[in-house]
């Protein structure tokens, strides 16, 4: 599928993402610009406090974003709030500096004038300092409103959507046409917020100092009346948009739940599964958010209310969240998990569902041939030789890499931490040796890899089950059996093929789920 194709069959999730996208944007660049102008001005009046301001903001700036998103995360949840938080924290300091040095570089003589005519203090600051000022103020607001854009693509990473969205989920499913669909869309946005902050800019800065003007008055006048015009059109396109799209988007009175998901193929389509399926069967609305990233900001979301479902693997949840050493042992795995799961965090898990997406080790079919490769023990003697490139969350768990080399006694030549479908290309163009990889990952039959046996039992059971927030089963108790009808037709095999029509015949997760439940005749076509 080209992009072309993309925008066309799924045009109207293009057009919310992106009004999400602005939403998100404006109320960013507001509240930074509400922040940013007084302390601008402030600075400028005590310059002994301006070196700590600007320097704060600074650092702030020099920290990597999804750094600091990582950090606001526990204070703050999921979706809307730690992103603009964050984006504000970034657009402040173009404003700062340039309010402070807008300011400062007014001419004493013009401040003495001001003064000597009988001007107070606030009147020089309202009537002769801004008005100076404003082309400079103007300038870093219309930076940070452009860089804005750019940032709150991360707020898809937390569940708050935007653009980022389609960004992050085809990245995920080697889906260049979805990349291409929020990428474009989100350059365009920077083009056209840069224009119509110019408009603004325009307008707010005194005729008498806008340089190069050679025009009239009536002329002046007119094209004044013409960009006034025009930023009243885009004001009240966006109202209109925003508001249709605000009772598009209505629960019609029912109740509602939150369902998350992680940031992979299998995760997207199960949110959508779980979803669909309690919709039909009951009277809740389901809100969906899914590619949250990984465990903990998925379970932190779960102890914290701000999603109230989402899909965990035992194996995960015993060795990463708890913390215990890896376990083979199925039952025990499962019933560890689920006793510890509600002493410690008050969190319910319900009955696993039947597929087993534990991890598993994937090499080409031409490195399996050349090293006589079959089981992970086979890599002991080469190992030293091989890259190899896998989540960061792998390469930081004892149920993944740590466990997995102190377990086969193996030590690979280069570990290289690559997220998503990534990791994938990497394997089949040769950068990288071998990979980790689920068992019922689509990409390994659209790359054609080969998955060695763990001849030695070291990975656990990874059965998928839903984790449920507190109290969330003692209000809506329906949901247990309706996810426990789910969980019966889900085998290894079944994830496997649904996975495979999102990452290799590039179909939408929300189609793919809903095909199935109707081919299984879970739901009405």
């Amino acid at each position: 599928m080209n992009v072309f194709d993309y925008f066309r069959n799924n045009g109207d999730q293009v057009l919310r993402l992106t009004l999400e996208h602005i939403e998100l944007t404006l109320i960013a660049v507001g509240f930074a610009v509400l922040v940013g102008v007084p302390l601008g001005i402030l600075i400028s009046y005590f310059r002994k406090a301006s070196k700590a301001v600007v320097g704060g903001a600074n650092v702030v700036q020099a920290i990597p974003s999804m750094a600091l998103l990582g950090l606001a995360i526990p204070l703050l949840g999921i979706g809307s709030l730690p992103s603009v938080v964050i984006v504000i924290l970034y657009s402040l300091l173009p404003i700062i500096k340039n309010t402070y040095t807008g300011i400062t570089s007014i001419d004493k003589g013009t401040l003495e004038a001001a003064k000597a005519i009988g001007l107070t203090k606030s009147q020089v600051l309202t009537k002769v300092q801004i008005p100076l000022a404003l082309p400079v103020i103007m300038a870093g607001v219309r930076i940070s409103a452009v860089t804005a854009v750019g940032l709150m693509t991360m707020a898809a990473f937390i569940g708050a959507g935007g653009l980022g969205f389609l960004i992050f989920s085809g990245i995920s499913t080697t889906n260049n046409a979805q990349i291409l669909a929020g990428a474009i869309p989100a350059a365009v946005l920077a083009l056209l917020v840069d224009n119509i902050f110019s408009v603004v800019e325009s307008l707010v800065t005194p005729i008498s100092l806008q340089q190069g003007q050679r025009k009239s008055l009536p002329e002046v006048k007119r094209d004044r009346r013409i960009q006034k015009g025009f930023l009243g059109t885009v004001a009240a396109l966006l109202v209109i948009l925003f508001t249709v799209t605000a009772i598009g988007s209505g629960t019609g009175g029912k109740e509602s739940i939150t369902i998350g998901g992680k940031d992979f193929t299998e995760q997207f389509i199960v949110v959508h599964l779980m979803a669909d399926l309690i919709e039909d069967r009951t009277d809740l609305h389901v809100e969906r958010k899914p590619n949250l990233g990984g465990t903990q900001v998925a379970f932190g979301a779960i102890k914290t209310g701000d999603i109230d479902l989402y899909l965990e693997y035992t194996g995960t949840i015993y060795g990463d969240t708890l913390g215990y050493a890896p376990n083979s042992d199925m039952q025990e795995v499962y019933d560890t998990a689920k006793k510890d799961l509600k002493e410690k965090f008050d969190v319910d898990i319900l009955k696993q569902f039947q597929f087993n997406n534990t991890y598993v080790l994937s090499v080409t079919k031409e490195t399996a041939e050349q090293y006589g490769l079959e089981t992970i023990s086979d890599l002991s003697s080469v190992s030293d030789a091989f890259a190899i490139g896998s989540t960061l969350e792998f390469l930081n768990r004892e149920d993944g890499i740590l466990g997995l080399k102190e377990h086969y006694g193996i030590t690979f030549g280069k570990e290289i931490g690559i997220n998503g479908a990534n990791k994938y290309r990497a394997i089949d163009s040769g950068e990288t040796d071998i990979t980790d990889a689920f068992s019922t990952d689509g990409l390994l039959k659209k790359f054609d890899l080969v998955m060695l046996e763990d001849d030695k039992n070291f990975f656990p059971p990874y059965y998928a089950v839903p984790v449920a927030r507190s109290g969330l089963l003692a209000e809506y108790p329906e949901i247990a059996s309706v996810l426990d009808e789910l969980g019966q037709v889900l085998t290894n095999d079944i994830m496997v093929d649904l996975n495979y029509r999102v990452d290799e015949l590039q179909q939408q997760p929300d189609k793919v789920a809903r095909d199935f439940l109707i081919e299984q005749g879970l739901l009405e076509g």
